[in-house]
């Protein structure tokens, strides 16, 4: 078996070389596309410089290779293969370091890109609903300021009959009520009159988002699509910030804020005392409806405004290089194949290892069964002492003596002659 394993080992030594330096050109091919898109500089410059790059990685990988097919095999001590099995580990980090990671890049770092289009997408088309929600809530106040105006001002009307002082007339809380109704009425209409503005910036937004995700499906050069996504990108948080500056519900508290804090009552101006002592009494009952309607907006206005205005980031393009080690885990199949380009040799070698082990136990006895002259030599001496000690008879202890003298005599000099 060894015979045919040793000619088969040789008819394939062609093949061995032949696959290697094939490996190793695919290797320097996509190492040179993966590290033309992280130079900058001339054409010219960027071609030449990526041509050498690629050709040491594709001579270091063959090189790298043949040296271990050649003697990790053939070593039959244990040090040194643990030796050359770590010198294989260590060239082998240092070869995805150099190569493995530009061949993923050149693989997948157009879908790489992509997907950081596609997931940056997200994020604004998250920023742009959450600008709009924030919009439309100050919407939602408005019921509220309408009901509470309308509620002064049937107060209001109520009083010039004397429902509330018991005096008819447009005194002092007439005039107090007509005031808040007054306020919240014009409250209502900058919150009704945002509404247009706010749908029509949702809209802008949206038809960038639209054009973002156009962008991201199409065909074409990534890196003219990237550039585009970014013009885009830029007009999306314009109109968002818009969108932020659109929204009345901060207003809306800062009004209701400003409507308890700013509450000054009038001065009662009825005729007698216990008229004035009756508009004190419902100016007191005033200021205390209008703090409550106050806190009621302010707290409602606070929850729309949130933990703060919204801030999209700004969009950050990468290259295919950056894009394939940030998103490793979406391309998992394209790094294990840009891998096993510059690793498939190992296998090589582990076969060889395996073929060569077992033309050695074929051609070699074994460990068990071998002994040395030296070690015969004193095998023999012990066994004959051995039977001194017994007590052999004399004719038989010399007949014993005298033919292990011969064997160790014969053993001796055929020693002698293979040395």
């Amino acid at each position: 078996m060894a015979k045919l394993l040793r000619e088969g080992v040789t008819a394939l030594d062609l093949t061995m070389r032949l696959t290697l330096g094939i490996l190793a050109l695919a290797s320097g091919v996509y190492t040179y596309l993966g590290v033309r898109e992280l130079l900058d500089g001339s054409a010219v410059m960027v071609s030449f410089a990526a041509i050498i790059y690629s050709t040491a990685v594709s001579v270091a990988i063959y090189a790298f290779w043949s040296f271990l097919m050649r003697f990790l095999p053939q070593m039959r001590e244990a040090t040194s293969r643990v030796w050359l099995a770590g010198a294989m580990v260590l060239g082998s980090l240092m070869i995805v370091a150099m190569s493995s990671w530009l061949n993923a890049a050149a693989l997948a770092g157009a879908a790489a890109i992509e997907q950081h289009l596609a997931t940056t997408v997200q994020a604004y088309t998250r920023d742009l609903d959450q600008a709009h929600q924030r919009a439309l809530g100050a919407q939602s106040l408005l019921p509220d300021i309408q009901l509470a105006s309308s509620r002064f001002a049937r107060l209001a009307d109520a009083e010039r009959q004397g429902a509330l002082t018991g005096t008819g007339g447009s005194g002092t809380v007439v005039q107090l009520l007509t005031q808040m109704s007054t306020q919240l009425d014009e409250l209502g209409r900058e919150v009704s009159g945002s509404a247009e503005p706010v749908k029509t910036l949702y809209a802008e937004g949206s038809a960038h988002i639209a054009k973002m995700r156009e962008l991201v499906s199409a065909q074409g050069d990534i890196k003219a699509r990237s550039d585009a996504f970014g013009a885009e990108a830029m007009k999306l948080i314009g109109a968002i910030a818009s969108l932020e500056q659109a929204s009345m519900a901060p207003a809306v508290k800062r009004a209701a804020d400003d409507l308890a804090k700013t509450f000054i009552a009038p001065a009662a101006d009825g005729g007698t005392a216990e008229l004035v002592v009756r508009q004190n009494r419902v100016v007191g009952n005033v200021e205390k409806a209008v703090a409550a309607q106050a806190s009621a907006l302010s707290r409602a206005a606070a929850d729309i405004v949130g933990g703060g205005p919204v801030e999209p980031a700004r969009f950050q393009p990468l290259s295919t290089a950056e894009a394939v080690l940030r998103y490793a885990g979406d391309f998992l199949p394209s790094w294990a194949g840009a891998i096993s380009i510059d690793l498939l040799p190992a296998v090589l070698v582990l076969i060889l290892c395996v073929v060569h082990a077992a033309i050695r136990k074929d051609e070699d006895p074994t460990e068990g069964e071998t002994m040395t002259a030296a070690q015969l030599i004193t095998a023999i001496r012990l066994l004959r002492e051995v039977e001194d000690e017994r007590l052999v008879p004399s004719g038989t202890a010399a007949a014993i003596a005298a033919a292990d003298d011969g064997v160790v005599t014969a053993i001796t000099t055929r020693s002698g002659k293979k040395e």
